[in-house]
């Protein structure tokens, strides 16, 4: 472990010697992860990337992109480009991006299952906004929208996300 990882414990994610409120997956955490289960898998995984809402804040770090109103994320393990940013419209199953709520509005992208998807083994796990404490995500993890706001510009592309 180092100092700019991120570490999941019981208590919450533990990084910059502050432990944040977070969420999990529905499905609690496994080693065994599969498309639709909801569940958050173990393991060591990079930060690959940030995305954010450009209407709705500021460039939370320099290596954030901005979300446009067209892009979604592939999660049909049909799709040639399972697992991958796309733009809609889209002719496979895929999550807008550019949503209504401000559930993803700030984004860090792990590299789960990425960048060669094994169909059925989980598309993305992102670190996004929760939609309320204890309440649990579809397998990302999921913080409070001031704590992921403090996150953003302290963690870096070397950091990682420990789950178990």
């Amino acid at each position: 472990m180092t100092p700019t990882d991120l570490v999941l414990t019981p208590l919450g994610l533990r990084f910059g010697g502050r432990v944040l409120p977070c969420t999990i997956g529905r499905g609690g955490l496994s080693a065994a992860k599969a498309e639709g289960d909801g569940a958050t898998p173990l393991g060591v995984h990079r930060l690959i990337g940030m995305l954010y809402r450009p209407d709705r804040m500021a460039r939370p770090a320099n290596w954030a992109l901005p979300i446009r109103p067209r892009d979604g994320w592939s999660d049909d393990v049909e799709d040639p480009d399972y697992n991958l940013i796309i733009r809609r419209p889209h002719p496979f199953g895929h999550e807008r991006l550019w949503r209504a709520d401000p559930l993803y509005d700030l984004v860090v992208l792990t590299d789960w299952n990425w960048p060669q998807a094994r169909k059925g083994a989980g598309s993305a796990i992102f670190i996004h906004q929760w939609r309320g404490a204890g309440r649990p995500t579809e397998g990302c993890i999921g913080l409070a929208r001031d704590d992921l706001r403090w996150l953003a510009p302290r963690i870096t592309l070397q950091s990682r996300l420990i789950v178990g």
